[in-house]
């Protein structure tokens, strides 16, 4: 997502526009026919957040796994969100396996009997970071909602934080936020004057009304990482809070003149999750989230999209450039707040329910 991801969740669809789209298409008899398929040919079908990720996930993972395997992993791009995973669990024949998940939404669809438990006999949670690996989902990269903005329209002044990207004075310009409320509460509060240490339990009425106050700047709340690098590119807005996974993309892109920042940005990770009943079958399943921990395809993952590598032993396979556009580097974390996976899972449903009533009137 990070990365439409994941987009992680980075991110194609990633949690946006196309979600609407994506929650009819993954259950329509269709898309159910087609995953159908490629499981009766013994295949797993992987369901990322699109874009750019489909192409870094079979580099990476895909192909590999196949030769390690015999295996066939199909990239499925229509973005797995609660609805959509739900609405293939309860179809009664899912036709996707392994998906690209937030762990609050696995362990909350975990509890609801809709994912399967994560096999730690084939799982190896020494190659995790510690305390990331939960019951119903396992920590595959990190990414971090952060500002990118337009250097060319600023001069010689830098966004410091929260406080810069509502400050429409000192920074002029329109803004986007991310449509699914991930992140944007911190900011909002965090702009507000709530010391990071003191974020959580999440003051939403004092965050909503921050964000509510500040509509009229906001040009576009975007879905997918795509979108989001369109809104940079084309100067539709002079700031984005977006995934660090596509901030760095934007910045290449962009020769330069689309920067971005670490200071207060929120870091979350990414995981991969396994649709309880899924046709490519369980022991298949487990055996590719453990293939994939393997930290030389993570250095790929992260060349392809930018991911923060999962496994800390890929740390040492980056070079000096690379880690300044890792999120789990040091330097970048030091100037960074965690999102509490725990209150997300907790409180998530009905916080974006109200984010969305508000954003939308």
């Amino acid at each position: 997502m990070g990365e439409d991801v994941a987009s992680n969740g980075g991110e194609g669809i990633s949690r946006r526009r196309f979600t609407h789209m994506a929650l009819l298409l993954s259950a329509s008899p269709l898309a159910l026919g087609v995953g159908r398929a490629w499981a009766g040919a013994g295949a797993l079908v992987f369901v990322n957040w699109g874009g750019d990720a489909g192409s870094a996930y079979d580099r990476a993972y895909g192909a590999p796994f196949r030769e390690e395997t015999g295996i066939p992993v199909r990239q499925d791009e229509s973005g797995p969100t609660e609805e959509a995973v739900t609405a293939q669990f309860e179809s009664g024949q899912p036709a996707w396996d392994i998906v690209d998940i937030d762990p609050f939404s696995a362990q909350a669809l975990g509890k609801r009997g809709i994912m399967e438990s994560i096999d730690y006999s084939v799982v190896d949670r020494s190659r995790m970071r510690p305390g990331f690996g939960w019951e119903f989902a396992a920590s595959s990269y990190f990414y971090s909602y952060v500002i990118a903005y337009d250097a060319t329209k600023f001069g010689d002044s830098v966004p410091r934080g929260m406080a810069d990207f509502f400050d429409v004075e000192k920074f002029p310009g329109k803004r986007s936020l991310y449509q699914w409320g991930s992140g944007m509460w911190e900011a909002a509060l965090l702009a507000d004057g709530v010391e990071p240490a003191d974020l959580y339990p999440l003051d939403l009425n004092r965050a909503h009304r921050k964000i509510a106050a500040f509509k009229e700047h906001v040009l576009a709340y975007w879905g997918s990482g795509r979108e989001s690098q369109s809104l940079l590119l084309s100067g539709e807005v002079s700031m984005a809070l977006i995934w660090s996974t596509r901030a760095g993309l934007v910045e290449k892109d962009s020769g330069g003149s689309i920067s971005f920042i670490w200071d207060q940005g929120l870091i979350s990770p990414g995981a991969m999750g396994v649709i309880k009943g899924n046709p490519g079958g369980r022991e298949a399943a487990m055996k590719f989230i453990a293939s994939a921990q393997d930290p030389e395809k993570q250095v790929v993952m992260f060349e392809m999209l930018g991911q923060g590598p999962a496994n800390p032993a890929a740390d040492r396979l980056l070079s000096a450039e690379q880690a300044r556009l890792n999120p789990v580097d040091p330097a970048n974390m030091e100037k960074q707040v965690p999102l509490d996976m725990e209150w997300y899972q907790a409180n998530y449903g009905a916080a974006l329910k109200e984010y969305t009533r508000i954003i939308s009137i």
